[in-house]
């Protein structure tokens, strides 16, 4: 498994990373763990998780993935193999039971939960410490255009980078970065960092894949001129890319089980029409649908590393697999048709 050093940080990642959001919600404690051990067996070091998490969030469930994750540590005794990244919550998104609903990224509700982050993973540092999503407007999840008009009070970017740098400094955590960003947040993060002399943003956790290629218009020129390294997730779209949805309408998985407004970006007809072109044009080549998808998101250059979820052993085999996929130019034609046409649905 390859690894490469994240943005300008010393962490040594490999390019594939166990997501775990399923942990606690669709996963067991022991199924857990059972993924974790593969993982690390195939040579992944890489685990992403956050303190939302599990999804779909509720308050019975919230911090689960990460005791989880903690309880593996303590059982393993392998956190030393392992770069670990998590994230705190932004504003709160309808998640009143996390921190009673004050997630500003400040000073006070940072160090709040870093706290119980560590607390719940059992250890006394985080590799990679994430902004789950910015405390600004902004338009993410969905949200095609910015609109003015959801202007809100908000911390300011030099704020939450001091809080992260004294956290770097207190050996707390060893590097930061974002999630659900736009270009200009990047450059915001990289001015204000330049002008206290803390260290850059290493990474951005967007979402990246075959009906959601947003961050190609503007994003990917931005973080390869800042070297900050993009974690690709959803590289399945939610499990629209495997095909499942198209094979079967109730099949068993998170657009089935969850409410359609939780996801609702792939659930418009348009994803639906665009993963049925991809899925064709990978059984036209002799791959699995989720090969398609997951080769193709692990061969882009500006993809640090692609973040994958399973809900069994033998998927998370499967899409640990598709690194050996190799597409020819022919598929490369086939799928930049598609994405002329059916541009981009999923954002």
């Amino acid at each position: 498994m390859k690894k490469i050093l994240l943005g300008n940080s010393q962490l040594n990642v490999t390019t594939i990373c166990l997501g775990t959001m399923t942990f606690g919600e669709q996963n067991t404690e022991a199924e857990a763990h059972e993924q974790l051990d593969y993982a690390l067996e195939r040579g992944i070091n890489f685990i992403d998780t956050a303190e939302m998490y599990p999804v779909m969030p509720r308050a019975a469930t919230q911090g689960k993935t990460e005791q989880y994750i903690g309880s593996w540590i303590k059982k393993s005794g392998k956190r030393s193999e392992i770069v670990l990244a998590t994230k705190v919550a932004g504003p709160s998104r309808g998640m009143g039971w996390i921190r009673n609903g004050e997630n500003d990224l400040n000073e006070k509700n940072i160090r709040a939960a870093i706290e119980t982050s560590l607390q719940r993973l059992q250890t006394d540092y985080i590799d990679l410490y994430q902004l789950h999503w910015p405390s600004r407007n902004a338009p993410i999840f969905g949200q095609k255009q910015f609109d003015p008009a959801l202007e809100r009070p908000c911390t300011d970017i030099a704020e939450t980078v001091a809080v992260l740098n004294a956290l770097v400094k207190e050996g707390k955590i060893r590097a930061f970065g974002v999630s659900n960003e736009t270009s200009w947040g990047v450059s915001e993060f990289i001015k204000q960092a330049e002008l206290q002399g803390a260290a850059n943003i290493a990474s951005i956790q967007n979402a990246y894949n075959l009906v959601n290629r947003s961050f190609e218009q503007g994003l990917d020129e931005t973080c390869f001129r800042e070297n900050v390294g993009l974690l690709a997730y959803s590289p399945l779209a939610f499990g629209q890319l495997t095909a499942k949805y198209i094979d079967d309408a109730k099949a068993h998985g998170r657009l089935t089980i969850f409410p359609p407004t939780w996801s609702p970006r792939y659930m418009r007809a348009s994803v639906f029409e665009a993963s049925k072109r991809y899925a064709a044009l990978a059984r036209e080549h002799g791959l699995t649908p989720a090969q398609l998808a997951l080769a193709w998101c692990y061969s882009r250059s500006f993809v640090a590393s692609t973040i994958i979820g399973a809900t069994n052993v033998t998927q998370l085999k499967e899409n640990i697999d598709a690194l050996d996929v190799q597409l020819n130019d022919e598929l490369m034609q086939g799928i930049n048709r598609i994405h002329e046409e059916l541009n981009n649905p999923g954002q």
